[in-house]
């Protein structure tokens, strides 16, 4: 539903929320962690409750897009005065046009799953499994369920690490806000590889930090201890104006109509599948690597850096109905696109 010129910074605001939500939740694991009698952790899980019911009750008052009004009932004067509402404006024409014409080729999809797999649509196949595979190994899932252990491997205590949560979650929060407000001016491929550079550098020195400092015993002096807190605030604010929001934000944006709900559900399906994954491994990582584990997701960093280097266009600005035309002309997947658009443009299908 967002005009083009603001996608970026609305899609962004999805990451946004879900910091303030994580926020949230980190203040109140730090309130409740000081009810005596060790039964404050039942406040936290039972408090989760108001936004999901929020969450349940505000789905009922959620508009049909125009997209959708299209799909499912053709009824265009309703998608169209749709438009005309989100865009502020009766021009709307034009864009209804693309609306009606991506549409047109979606209903003659029957098969989503196996139509994605197809040449035509192989970088946005690509791109579905290996945005959110990347998301996941920048090691952020390690900070974001670990943190309080992390701190308190380094020699903080229990509350003292909830709190450097609750620091590294303002941080993240306030750093998404960021990319809100400059991601539509520069643009997708600048912010990924400027925040994959910052959260390199930052791994890379609290690995150096805690390979050095450690050894062989359980605690670094406070001084160091402080100094990996900044470290991984920094790491922390790199990923939340790069791989955090841009990791759903560009997925969202480069599927056409047809494959729209394939291709999303391919990347939410990658996304938990390695969520999960790194959950359930990290501790034994961590016991093996011990340090190493940092320099294990910055070799990761530096190979996902170089794939939105290489492989990945530009988005900003491009009318979602428009998308195909970026692969076209993209140094790399033109080669592999190009004679399938050719052989659609004979058949008539576009």
């Amino acid at each position: 539903m967002a005009p083009p010129r603001y996608r970026g910074a609305i899609n962004n605001g999805f990451q946004f929320s879900v910091g303030i939500g994580a926020l949230v939740a980190n203040l109140i694991n730090f309130g409740t962690e000081k009810i005596k009698g060790g039964w404050g952790w039942r406040i936290s899980l039972a408090m989760a409750a108001a936004p999901a019911s929020i969450l349940t009750l505000g789905a009922l008052f959620l508009p049909e897009t125009p997209n959708s009004i299209i799909q499912n009932s053709d009824d265009q004067n309703r998608a169209k005065a749709m438009l005309q509402r989100i865009r502020g404006t009766s021009n709307v024409d034009a864009e209804l046009e693309d609306l009606i014409r991506a549409s047109s080729v979606s209903k003659t999809i029957k098969h989503p799953f196996k139509k994605i797999i197809q040449r035509k649509y192989r970088p946005q196949l690509v791109m579905a499994i290996a945005i959110p595979f990347f998301q996941q190994v920048t090691g952020i899932n390690v900070i974001a369920f670990y943190a309080p252990l992390l701190f308190r491997t380094i020699g903080m205590g229990e509350s003292a690490s909830l709190m450097s949560s609750v620091v590294t979650g303002v941080i993240g929060t306030g750093s998404t806000f960021i990319s809100m407000l400059i991601v539509d001016k520069l643009g997708r491929k600048a912010l990924f590889i400027g925040g994959g550079i910052q959260m390199l550098v930052s791994q890379v020195m609290v690995g150096g930090i805690l390979a050095a400092q450690l050894g062989d015993h359980s605690a670094v002096s406070r001084g160091y201890a402080y100094l990996v807190i900044v470290l991984i605030s920094v790491y922390v604010a790199g990923f939340g104006w790069s791989w955090g929001p841009l990791g759903w934000l560009v997925p969202s944006e480069i599927f056409p109509l047809e494959i729209r709900s394939a291709g999303q559900s391919i990347v939410v399906a990658v996304s938990f599948l390695f969520t999960f994954i790194v959950a359930q491994t990290f501790l034994t990582m961590l016991c093996h690597f011990k340090s190493g584990i940092f320099f294990f997701f910055g070799g990761w960093v530096i190979v996902m850096t170089a794939f939105v280097y290489f492989l990945l266009p530009e988005t900003k600005n491009v009318p979602i109905e428009q998308m195909d035309k970026v692969w076209r002309e993209h140094w790399f997947w033109k080669e592999i696109v190009g004679e399938a658009y050719e052989d659609a443009k004979k058949q008539g299908i576009i």
